[in-house]
């Protein structure tokens, strides 16, 4: 029986990495959900599947936990603290699906204690891929990419020998304003931003999707997990979602991982690497789908994909000031204190501002440091936009 963890157990990535669970439940024992503030549903989910430990990252909701799991034998905890004693839990398998750079320290404790880590949080590689990487050699854990954009890469690597890839494409859906003329972005509102085309998301990363500041990311990712040089990494738009990456090879072959848009694949293929195990997603209607389109992914309309150009060739901690800036300038843009173009804006002149600081970028990559650069970001952030605003 493998013990599991599951990191964001409430969102998206957390409900359907349950939903494989709970199919084959003798498979698995869980040790540790946590959550944010919907505490009924992180409750609910630790009563039913026998969790050790329910953890709310909000300290102020501990006793509505306490009271939601009373009865049960699950113990309740809260807090960031909790949630690093909860990553330190014997665990084989750990799913990191927290939000943002939240998820950067969970997801190292729990490669310090030798488990596969399924990373859903982006974050953590574009702000210290390095230091995941080394932390997962140094003690005997792994990490296993869960967006489906690097599941798909992985996938179409394996048996591969990495110096015969020439390229990898990612591809992008174009978010809510793909077939907007670009004059009309300025005028964009968030809760316009908020609607996605294809599919439903949370509010924040369907702003990203806008924004294409989640590809932008992945973009990163790319480099830092695969060891890819930047200039062998693309992004496309792909508006039916249905191709999740390709890799080329020098001898001119592509190879796609294509498939109807449902993150159960992806969760399901780390779950059970190195099997592959019936999953309960649709297959593929190629006659149905009738065609694929493809767009370039124009980097006027999209600045944050020059941004992560600009990122990858810095390296150092210019990952993590780019991810906090970026964090900052969409909760401006959600309050609307800032317009849609300029979350761009603020991201390249904090980006600007603290790579002209000597000392800052080129630091050692440490969590310490890491964090340093987070706040640091933010700061600058939230100057930037008071300006703007003023």
């Amino acid at each position: 029986m493998r013990r599991i963890t599951i990191f964001g157990a409430t969102g998206s990535i957390g409900q359907n990495t349950l939903d494989l669970i709970g199919r084959d439940p003798d498979a698995y024992k869980v040790v540790a959900l946590t959550g944010g503030q919907n505490i009924a549903q992180l409750a609910g989910d630790a009563i039913r599947f026998g969790a050790e430990v329910a953890v709310t990252a909000d300290p102020d909701r501990l006793d509505d936990l306490r009271a939601a799991l009373s009865g049960s034998n699950v113990e309740a905890a809260a807090g960031p603290g909790a949630l690093l004693d909860a990553a330190s839990r014997p665990a084989d398998w750990v799913m990191s699906s927290i939000v943002g750079s939240a998820g950067l320290a969970p997801g190292l404790r729990a490669l310090e204690q030798g488990a596969t880590l399924a990373l859903a949080n982006k974050e953590s590689m574009v702000c210290a891929g390095a230091l995941m990487l080394s932390t997962a050699q140094a003690h005997g854990g792994s990490i296993l990419p869960v967006d489906s954009e690097h599941s798909a890469v992985f996938q179409a690597l394996i048996g591969e020998d990495l110096s015969a890839v020439e390229r990898v494409i990612i591809t992008a859906s174009g978010g809510a304003f793909r077939d907007w003329p670009i004059e009309d972005l300025a005028k964009a509102t968030p809760e316009q931003a908020a609607q996605h085309p294809n599919w439903d998301m949370g509010q924040r990363i369907t702003i990203d999707s806008a924004s294409m500041f989640n590809k932008a990311l992945e973009l990163i990712e790319t480099k830092e997990f695969f060891q890819i040089d930047p200039a062998r990494i693309e992004a496309v738009v792909h508006p039916e979602s249905m191709i999740h990456a390709l890799v080329g090879f020098r001898d001119g072959a592509l190879m796609a991982h294509v498939g109807p848009p449902d993150m159960r694949h992806a969760i399901g293929f780390a779950l059970h690497y190195p099997e592959r195990k019936d999953l309960p997603v649709d297959r593929l209607d190629l006659v149905s789908l009738g065609q694929l389109t493809f767009r370039r992914a124009d980097e006027e309309r999209w600045p944050a994909l020059r941004l992560a150009r600009e990122v990858m060739a810095a390296g150092g901690l210019s990952g993590a000031v780019f991810n906090a800036a970026k964090e900052r300038a969409l909760d401006g843009f959600i309050a609307k204190r800032i317009g849609f173009q300029q979350i761009a804006q603020v991201v390249e002149e904090v980006l600007s501002r603290i790579s002209a600081q000597p000392g800052h970028i080129d630091a050692a990559i440490t969590l310490d440091n890491v964090m340093q650069a987070d706040h640091l970001a933010r700061t600058r952030a939230d100057e930037i936009m008071k300006k703007l605003e003023g």
